[in-house]
């Protein structure tokens, strides 16, 4: 929990007042409406989501697209008729539409192939923050043992159609509400077959300049049970990617390596974000930050967006059983294999689409992040001086500083500043990572934006 300072004005920061941990810790705060949302998923509706997805047979890429009854064509045309059922029982907020482009032949596509999305976007009601998009995706599509198997049964229903019914609970429950910045709730296709979907929606998005604030991928978050047997239903793994893995570093980058901020990517602070919020307002569920992009031999559709620059998450469960993923529906020495609905856990499913709700809605009722962080190293000093640009948000109530030692991994502290623009602390920079939070007067605060050097 972060430890908040009070009685402390900017000015007295600006003197050099020490910033030593308060003798209290002031409670986190509950928004009203975020905790509405959270209680509102619905294991039952999410379970209901996954049967339905897994009737239509399979999935497949390349499966059948005329059928009402069977393959990938039925199952999002279902996807975009719930998601607009919701829609007009939310007042018509929810806008929702295909999203397709023809994926060439390639190692996965043996001919040219429609991919389409099934996209929902709650437009943002500030017009100062609507610019700012959230996404959150599950992908639709399924596999069996072949991955060009576009015939056989392919239920998929931890991998993903988990993903997919907890995306359509959180769009039909959050489009009853209203937020500042927009959301975007994505059914994706083609997962399987190479990220296609998820990768032209991040491409065209990077084309259009579009202010991808943050990006949350679910992706197998369906099972509490382990192949071993071990039933852990009170925590789920969220990947975060820190240095990109690219040839040549932009500018960016190369300040956080420079500074030792390899933890302090946009999307570990974006993990961070979604840790400390997830586990307030699901108690008793852990949110643990895995410290790399995905897993090995794997990938997801929050990786596009990674290649594209923006923040971007992916959700999965603890432990995996893999006799369950990717395998023909058979039984093999008594063994069932294949991704069959009786594998899932709906309540483990609904908490996971809980912190990501909590984390989504937090961060499109709160500021932006704060632009333009830097931290004055022109002497040298035992004391830390941040200064950063203005928000243009009406209802910005001020400022946040955060920090943590060099050794921790979450923040360990934090200081309100006021409405100011820059603020001295008598906490060293050679000893601690720094960041700066805006906050809004309902007390929403923005993800942390990691400091510069400034000489």
């Amino acid at each position: 929990m972060l430890r908040i300072l009070t009685g402390v004005t900017a000015a007295m920061l600006s003197a050099g007042v020490a910033a030593a941990p308060a003798s209290e810790q002031a409670q986190p705060q509950i928004n009203r409406v975020v905790a509405d949302i959270v209680a509102d998923i619905s294991p039952q509706r999410i379970e209901a989501h996954v049967r339905k997805l897994v009737g239509f047979q399979t999935r497949h890429t390349m499966s059948d697209t005329v059928s009402d009854t069977q393959g990938i064509g039925a199952a999002r045309r279902w996807i975009k008729a719930e998601l607009e059922r919701c829609g007009a029982q939310a007042g018509g907020r929810l806008q929702v539409a295909f999203d397709s482009h023809v994926a060439p032949v390639s190692k996965r596509i043996s001919r040219p192939t429609e991919i389409v999305n099934v996209v929902a976007t709650l437009a943002g009601s500030d017009p100062q923050s609507a610019e700012r998009i959230y996404v959150v995706s599950g992908h639709y599509d399924s596999r069996a043992t072949d991955v060009m198997d576009a015939q056989g049964d392919a239920p998929g229903a931890n991998d993903d159609a988990s993903g997919t019914a907890a995306v359509i609970e959180m769009a039909c429950v959050m489009a009853r509400h209203q937020f500042d910045a927009t959301l975007v709730f994505m059914a994706v296709a083609a997962e399987e077959q190479g990220l296609l979907g998820s990768g032209h929606w991040a491409q065209q998005a990077k084309l259009k300049k579009l202010n991808i604030a943050g990006m949350l991928n679910n992706d197998i978050i369906g099972s509490s049970r382990a192949d071993d047997g071990t039933v852990d239903g009170g925590q789920v793994r969220l990947f975060a990617e820190g240095i990109p893995a690219v040839k040549e570093m932009s500018d960016g980058v190369r300040a956080l390596v420079a500074t030792g901020g390899e933890n302090d990517s946009i999307s570990r602070q974006l993990a961070r974000h979604v840790k400390q919020v997830g586990e307030r307002y699901v108690p008793g569920f852990k949110v643990n930050v895995i410290q790399r992009a995905d897993r090995y031999l794997r990938g997801g559709d929050h990786m596009p967006f990674l290649a594209q620059g923006y923040a971007a998450l992916r959700f999965t469960e603890p432990n995996e059983d893999f006799s369950h993923q990717h395998q023909d529906v058979r039984v093999e020495n008594g063994v069932q294999y294949g991704d069959l609905p009786q594998f899932v856990d709906y309540d483990y499913v609904a908490k996971v689409a809980r912190v990501n709700a909590a984390a989504l809605a937090t961060l499109a009722l709160a500021p932006a992040a704060p632009g333009g962080v830097q931290v004055r190293t022109a002497k040298l000093e035992n004391a830390t001086t941040l200064q950063w640009q203005p928000n243009l948000e009406p209802d910005l109530a001020g400022y946040r500083i955060v920090w943590r030692a060099t050794t921790a991994d979450q923040w360990q502290g934090a200081l309100e500043v006021g409405n100011v623009t820059q603020a001295r602390l008598k906490l060293s920079k050679d000893n601690y990572f720094f960041g700066v939070q805006a906050i809004d007067k309902d007390g929403n605060v923005s993800v942390a934006t990691y400091p510069t050097p400034l000489r």
